[in-house]
């Protein structure tokens, strides 16, 4: 990304270090990259925001100007389809950093399912971060990496997975990004509507709801409430994940 200009000034303020230092999700995101005695320069350059369910702050082939790390709740990112409709293409949670655009515009659009908080970093402020501190730049470049290898394992999902292979999948890939934010490892929440999860893995809101019943009868997870599954066989619901069911094997 080239910014022109001169740089913006940047005011620290003893609250900002104190916001960052005091941040629950720090540590999972790009700007554990930062040392704790440079905190004041990161929270100085970031505005926090609050984003209400079913906004968007992201609209796909707006101008990139900004870059946003989500602190709280979840995102559905998205693309228009010629016809209007939408293809959802992922989920984000606490610690995503969004924006980072190849090009002047957003190639995806990003709307809350739920109550969102996150900062807001402008594309002057973050160049100045980056220039000053090499090792945030290499963590976004990690970050852009790890894009890339989730976009080619969604390829692999819609291209060769059966359902219950689709379905797995993501209860697993929800249930490690929650790990990483210390939540539960037998839960699994879920704030995205039935119809999102089969947008976002191809297949039909009958389909998934028939699959999530079938691992259900089962016993190998449970549905204490409409938007949560307890794992019951997590090690079951990793085989079918991966294509080793013995069960239903994969034609």
């Amino acid at each position: 990304m080239t910014v022109c200009g001169p740089r913006p000034i940047v005011v620290v303020k003893a609250q900002d270090t104190e916001r960052c230092e005091h941040c629950d999700v720090r540590h999972r995101s790009v700007c554990n990259a930062i040392e704790v005695d440079d905190l004041g320069r990161l929270a100085a350059s970031a505005v926090t925001r609050q984003v209400g369910k079913g906004q968007i702050f992201i609209e796909e082939g707006g101008k990139a100007t900004d870059f946003f790390n989500i602190t709280r709740g979840t995102a559905k990112l998205y693309k228009m389809l010629p016809d209007g409709r939408q293809q959802i293409t992922g989920f984000a949670g606490i610690g995503h950093f969004l924006g980072l655009a190849v090009s002047e515009t957003y190639a995806f659009s990003a709307e809350a399912i739920e109550p969102l908080e996150l900062c807001r970093f402008s594309r002057p402020r973050l160049r100045s971060l980056l220039d000053d501190f090499p090792l945030l730049e290499k963590k976004l470049l990690e970050t852009a990496c790890n894009e890339l290898v989730a976009a080619q394992e969604q390829m692999l999902l819609l291209g060769r997975k059966t359902a219950r292979e689709r379905v797995a999948s993501f209860l697993m890939a929800r249930l490690h990004d929650q790990s990483l934010c210390g939540g539960p490892t037998d839960r699994i929440f879920l704030p995205m509507t039935r119809a999102e999860i089969a947008d976002y893995i191809g297949l039909t809101i009958e389909t998934v709801s028939r699959t999530v019943s079938r691992f259900k009868s089962d016993k190998r997870i449970d549905t204490p409430a409409r938007d949560e599954i307890r794992v019951i066989d997590r090690h079951w619901l990793e085989d079918v994940a991966a294509g080793q069911d013995s069960d239903h094997p994969s034609h």
